[in-house]
């Protein structure tokens, strides 16, 4: 590698880590479960259920990510409008804004660690990704 590389040996890998919001206290598990209800769409809402299949975690796992982002003010339990027994967890409007900063803020970091690449250096990698990606899309 060249020397001055972002990746030199023996360098932290942590560079790479997307910067979260200081006011957020964002673990990775936080950032799974708040960008999983973000990509459901709006209202940014799913069952426990789904979001412990949707994270791979066990129902007991959720449950504690769930309390904790709810102590925080990110999500709140809101009644399952097909089932009103049952209940949702929905991103709170200040959860929707953590997210989204700290999604903007991990689009920053990527397009950092390929600003050294020439336009199809990052065209191969894209491809290459991409072809990647479907063998996982792809049924058995």
């Amino acid at each position: 590698m060249p020397s001055g590389s972002k990746f030199a040996p023996g360098a932290s890998t942590k560079s790479a880590t997307p910067p979260m919001p200081a006011n957020a206290a964002m673990t990775a598990a936080s950032f799974d479960v708040l960008a999983t209800l973000r990509r459901a769409g709006p209202p940014y809402a799913l069952s426990p259920g789904a979001l412990a299949l949707s994270t791979m975690v066990t129902s007991g796992t959720m449950t504690n990510r769930i309390d904790q982002l709810a102590k925080t003010g990110l999500v709140k339990r809101i009644r399952n409008p097909d089932d009103g027994r049952g209940f949702h967890i929905s991103l709170t409007d200040l959860g929707l804004g953590v997210i989204d900063a700290a999604i903007g803020d991990h689009v920053t970091t990527q397009h950092r660690l390929v600003s050294d690449l020439a336009p199809e250096q990052r065209n191969d990698l894209n491809a290459g990704l991409k072809d990647l990606l479907r063998t996982f899309e792809t049924p058995d």
